[in-house]
């Protein structure tokens, strides 16, 4: 477990600093110029006022209202610190907000406000509504926030949220359902006891009662002890609304024989005396925070069979809110929504609750500490930092308000939806996406020399599951296939082939004897040789009885390239293979070339590999190349051997393929800032556009995209590797999961195009 605690000085200096605080409005269009100025404010802002004053509708076109929420509070309930008021509570509406930016993309505004009264809280709403795409309310005490936000709903044409409500219901209703999943037990026969009885606690058994939890079996516990008919002490409307005929007068007398605990109220109430009292596998969810009604390690400790969630970071199973109102509101402001109904709220807890029984990412199991995690009594529900969250939950959620009437502008695709989404999330996952339609289109046969490894295994079952290719799997079959098994790829999807056992290794053998006995290699150890999958799975690819290839997962990068290169070879016409990185910067893709094979490439092998690197942009990625060839010299500004390396490559390639933009002799920043080649290169094919950057060696392009990958907020793809005469490709050692889905979508892709080259030249 990843203990999280911090300090009182670690919290006060992460909130102070050089900027005070943790939010801030950044510009979305650029005000560098005067006429930026012009069109940002006078004159040209008039122009959007008076198409939105023609057609109100249009703010959400001209104006960033349908991507903005307001964070609102009163400070009268503040996590646990109660009443601490409005200023007070102005650090956790600024922390609303980094979460809602972060994990949904979602602009906020937290406005903090100085009263106590109801109906000003309601007034103040009502007020700003123009600016708004949305309310989310926090911290507001019962029972005043249950009135706020019913009038609100009735009377506001945008959604309104109160989180402490509805998140926790919306977040332990998931991790509900599953926990019954894995108990085996029947949701209308549990009897649920619930320990508080203000906002969370209310919001979270009428969820309950609609996931189908009977009346008859719900029990509310509160500071005057069990909630029954006809008690008279601490009474309001909606405790009434949950009052039992009973006897029971304590949490005590109401855990017998339940077979669920849902607290959120305070710290120790619930003792291990009592939770032996529960039905067999008792469902304990003590959600209070920062200490939970009985401590994890106490509660575990009184019984083996419990399944427990806290508020906290560092126990399983944590309900946290912010698994749902980024991407609730996300879902509801995507479709112009009216409001956040019922119907919006069931679809995010079915959303979390189908998602925990998914294969968990890498970055995820990475983010917490390196533990996997798979669907049972520690993993109920996805984690905070699990990226899928934004691309189910909000998805489910516009889908409802489709469904339900109250979306504005409904999507016409889901798929085309949760495009959209992953482009919010990822640059790659925006490019990939036309990859991976282009893949599905002919999906081929792909095999993968580490079969055995779980992320090949995990990385097969994405690309049965979206049909993007034909996965063989190389290794000891006993070992894959518990590793089938284990990971729930379905049966017959996947072929598993052992090398020394496969019908054709002896033809194998005597086929790669033949290519190599002129080199001194005995039939012996080419049998040898082929025993290694990577040796084996090159030969398959030569034979045709797969299409390609994928292998360099636990290998260094030598040893996967080097039985290409001997099986495979390079194309007719072509000298070498190359490798290059495709980097996507906020704003534009750039390829950079040789990253990963040529040393220090001749003139007429830079020329080859910007040709190589044109097809690569071309083929995969649907890209017009425009070739800029680097040097510490622009144009002839130097003239030594290592700028004339560079010229002559320029001229071979204009030369060898005059329909290819390409230019140089040129400095990087010549290649990528159009004001340089405007003013001083104006006959410079390239003007500060260009595409694909070609290094003068290898050394200079690996150390170019390390230092761009890393220091430049960029997204890098890669190594991909060209100029084999074979769909082979090489993993950069230790990649994700998603990574090698994303290699094989491109492995299919080459094999089509070299199908269609041969279809050509036949």
């Amino acid at each position: 477990m990843v203990k999280t605690r911090v300090t009182r000085e670690e919290s006060l200096a992460y909130h102070t600093g050089k900027r005070h605080g943790k939010v801030s409005v950044v510009p979305t269009k650029p005000c560098l110029t005067q006429r930026d100025l012009s069109m940002a404010y006078t004159p040209g802002v008039a122009e959007p006022c008076r198409e939105i004053h023609r057609d109100p509708s249009l703010v959400y076109e001209y104006t960033s209202k349908g991507n903005l929420v307001a964070v609102i509070s009163n400070g009268t309930a503040v996590l646990g610190l109660g009443d601490i008021g409005a200023l007070a509570g102005k650090p956790v509406m600024e922390g609303k907000g980094v979460l809602f930016k972060r994990f949904a993309d979602i602009d906020v505004f937290d406005i903090e406000i100085n009263t106590h009264d109801p109906d000003e809280v309601i007034k103040f709403c009502q007020l700003i509504e123009p600016t708004l795409g949305g309310i989310n309310l926090e911290d507001i005490k019962a029972p005043e926030c249950f009135y706020i936000e019913e009038t609100l709903k009735k009377s506001m044409g945008i959604p309104v949220f109160h989180d402490d409500q509805h998140g926790t219901a919306i977040i332990s209703g998931a991790a509900f359902l599953n926990a019954l999943e894995v108990t085996g037990k029947k949701i209308g026969d549990v009897k649920v006891v619930f320990c508080g009885a203000g906002a969370a606690g209310i919001a979270c058994a009428k969820l309950y009662l609609n996931l189908g939890v009977k009346r008859e079996h719900l029990y509310f516990v509160d500071t005057k002890g069990v909630i029954y008919k006809g008690r008279k002490e601490g009474m309001n409307p909606y405790k009434e609304a949950f009052a039992q005929d009973t006897d029971a007068r304590t949490l005590a007398d109401a855990l017998r024989g339940a077979d669920a605990f849902i607290g959120v109220s305070g710290a120790n109430l619930v003792t291990p005396e009592m939770l032996k009292t529960m039905a067999e596998d008792p469902v304990v969810f003590a959600m209070a925070n920062p200490d939970p009604e009985i401590p994890y390690d106490v509660a575990v400790a009184a019984r083996k069979d419990l399944i427990m969630a806290t508020g906290r970071s560092d126990y399983p199973n944590q309900v946290n809110n912010v698994l749902g109102f980024p991407f609730i509101f996300r879902g509801a402001l995507d479709v112009g929504a009216s409001q956040i109904n019922e119907e919006m709220k069931m679809a995010a807890v079915r959303a979390l609750a189908g998602l925990a029984k998914e294969d968990v990412p890498d970055s995820v199991i990475r983010a917490y500490g390196g533990k996997p995690f798979k669907f049972g009594r520690e993993y109920l529900i996805p984690k905070p930092f699990d990226y899928r969250v934004l691309l189910w939950e909000a998805p489910a959620v516009a889908e409802a308000a489709i469904a339900s009437g109250v979306a504005r502008k409904p999507f016409g695709s889901r798929d085309d939806y949760v495009r959209e989404l992953e482009g919010r999330l990822s640059r790659i996952r925006r490019v990939m996406h036309v990859v991976m339609d282009r893949a599905k289109a002919d999906p081929k046969r792909v095999v993968f020399a580490e079969g055995d490894h779980p992320k090949i295994v995990r990385a097969a079952k994405i690309l049965v599951d979206e049909g993007v290719c034909k996965p063989v799997l190389l290794g000891h079959k006993n070992v894959i296939d518990a590793l089938l098994r284990e990971y729930d790829v379905p049966k017959g999807s996947v072929e598993v082939v052992e090398p020394a056992a496969h019908p054709k290794f002896e033809s194998y053998v005597d086929e790669f004897h033949q290519m190599r006995w002129r080199r001194g290699l005995a039939r012996e150890d080419a049998a040898k040789m082929l025993a290694d999958p990577v040796y084996f799975g090159n030969m398959m690819v030569k034979k045709g009885d797969v299409d390609g290839l994928i292998s360099g997962l636990t290998m260094h990068y030598p040893d996967t390239i080097r039985p290409a290169l001997q099986i495979q070879h390079t194309r007719h016409g072509v000298t070498l293979a190359a490798g290059l990185y495709l980097l996507l910067f906020e704003d534009r893709m750039i390829f950079i070339a040789d990253t990963t094979v040529n040393l220090d490439p001749t003139a007429e092998q830079l020329a080859e590999i910007a040709h190589l690197s044109a097809e690569v942009a071309t083929t995969y990625f649907e890209i017009e190349p425009r070739i800029a060839m680097l040097s510490y010299s622009n144009f002839g500004s130097n003239n030594d051997q290592f700028t004339q390396k560079v010229r002559r490559a320029v001229e071979i390639a204009r030369e060898r393929w005059p329909e290819m933009v390409i230019d140089g002799e040129m400095q990087a920043d010549t290649a990528v800032e159009p004001s340089i080649a405007e003013e001083t290169y104006p006959f410079s094919a390239i003007r500060g556009d260009a595409n694909i950057l070609v290094c003068p060696d290898l050394e200079s392009a690996n150390i170019a995209y390390k230092l761009l990958w890393r220091l430049g907020k960029v997204e890098a793809i890669g190594p991909i590797l060209a100029g084999v005469n074979a769909p082979v490709h090489v993993l950069q050692r230790g990649v994700e999961v998603s990574d090698i889905v994303n290699m094989a979508a491109m492995c299919v892709l080459k094999a089509q195009w070299l199908k269609q080259q041969q279809k050509q030249q036949a």
